[in-house]
């Protein structure tokens, strides 16, 4: 806070709040959220990717992230889904991002069949391009 003192005869004492270093923090605190944000897009489900020593080319554009758990919980973009309504969910997420690229990421210990089921849910939801996320090992 800043007083000025006018020079007149009147006494009078104006009272200014300096804003600058409140707008600095602001700006701080949203650069932050902003940061982490994005970060946490995830697929809301606690599993372990597997591992793999080979790289693969990244594919650029939307995408479609169906997440499976070891325990058979399955999540589409981050939000975890009844089995029952998995094609349904599919289906909107695919016509939203405008994509038929589906990403499935799994937990190294869940099930095979899982996957497949997953997968062919996904293609009787409209999905035409596959891939599976895996993390790559550094030697």
């Amino acid at each position: 806070m800043s007083i000025k003192f006018d020079n007149d005869d009147n006494d009078e004492i104006i009272a200014d709040i300096n804003m600058t270093p409140l707008i600095d923090i602001m700006l701080v605190l949203l650069i932050i959220f902003m940061v982490t944000s994005s970060v946490s897009l995830e697929s809301g489900l606690d599993i372990d990717i597997p591992k793999t020593a080979s790289k693969t080319q990244k594919k650029d554009g939307a995408s479609i992230l169906v997440s499976m758990s070891e325990s058979g919980k399955v999540s589409v973009q981050g939000k975890l889904v009844e089995w029952n309504d998995l094609q349904q969910k599919i289906a909107e997420s695919l016509k939203n991002e405008n994509t038929k690229l589906v990403i499935f990421e799994g937990d190294k210990s869940s099930k095979l069949g899982m996957a497949v089921e997953v997968m062919d849910i996904a293609k009787a939801a409209g999905a035409e391009e596959f891939a599976i996320a895996a993390e790559s090992v550094s030697n």
